[in-house]
């Protein structure tokens, strides 16, 4: 097993290296680096390693770009100061995250579970890994998203720019979209609710069915309906019944007891 450890803190790569050594008397510690520029280089100048321990924010950026530079097809195990519980939500196939300061039984826990999908697969290798589509998610995780703060609405021969801070809630009538601000305004938007939906922040909105989207400061009451349902009550009201509909009746629930 040879092992290629990414890490810019020098006492970081010397506990690595000694934990590697106890933990896998055959593993070969091929080197370390400790920018996304040399880890770059290196692999583009020797084989691929079996293993590569990656730490995620490096001397010169977030080591995610070293995938959008070179072909990395090694089995990867990030280490990471981030919050433990966000790390948890990203534990797929061969991949691991392992949180700082890096515990012995952590890491040997990885290397056996590297082991043991070697015995069963064939290497792993990039395509194995799927890495791209979960840097994806890694980036969205560890960089905010960036939501809309505005939308710009015509009223005749106007154009009027309404803050989203003053949307209570997004919904459809007769095949338009339509919101209403805080202060009952009625506007119609040249969006669909798909859209939008993908525009705010979701610790604010919530899509509870395929004609609305409400805002946390909308939802007056809420009461049992049939069907394993809720019908809410916003603000401002409005002339229509608004359902939650029965698969989003947990999630709604979690999101409004946050």
């Amino acid at each position: 097993m040879t092992v290629l450890i990414v890490e810019d803190e020098e006492l970081a790569v010397e506990k690595l290296e000694h934990m590697v050594a106890e933990i896998e008397k055959e593993a070969e510690l091929v080197g370390s680096v400790s920018s996304i520029k040399g880890t770059v280089e290196w692999l583009n100048k020797n084989d691929a390693p079996d293993i590569i321990l990656l730490d995620i924010e490096l001397s010169d950026g977030q080591s995610f770009e070293i995938f959008k530079q070179t072909e990395v097809e090694s089995t990867v195990i990030f280490t990471t100061s981030y919050d433990e519980y966000a790390i948890k939500a990203f534990k797929v196939n061969s991949i691991d995250y392992l949180l700082k300061p890096v515990q012995k039984e952590d890491l040997k826990a990885a290397f056996d579970k590297f082991k043991k999908l070697n015995t069963i697969n064939k290497p792993l290798g990039k395509e194995t890994l799927n890495i791209q589509s979960l840097l994806k998610e890694l980036q969205g995780q560890f960089q905010p998203k960036e939501y809309r703060r505005r939308f710009l609405v015509k009223l005749g021969q106007k154009h009027l720019p309404v803050e989203v801070d003053e949307i209570n809630y997004f919904y459809i009538d007769e095949r338009s979209t339509f919101f209403k601000t805080s202060d009952n305004r009625k506007l119609v938007i040249d969006y669909t609710l798909d859209e939008i939906e993908s525009m705010l922040d979701e610790h604010r909105f919530f899509r509870i069915n395929r004609s609305f989207i409400v805002s946390i400061e909308s939802v007056r009451q809420m009461n049992d309906f049939f069907n394993s349902r809720l019908i809410l009550k916003l603000h401002p009201e409005i002339n229509k019944e608004v359902i939650v509909s029965r698969e989003k009746v947990n999630d709604f629930k979690k999101w409004m007891g946050k």
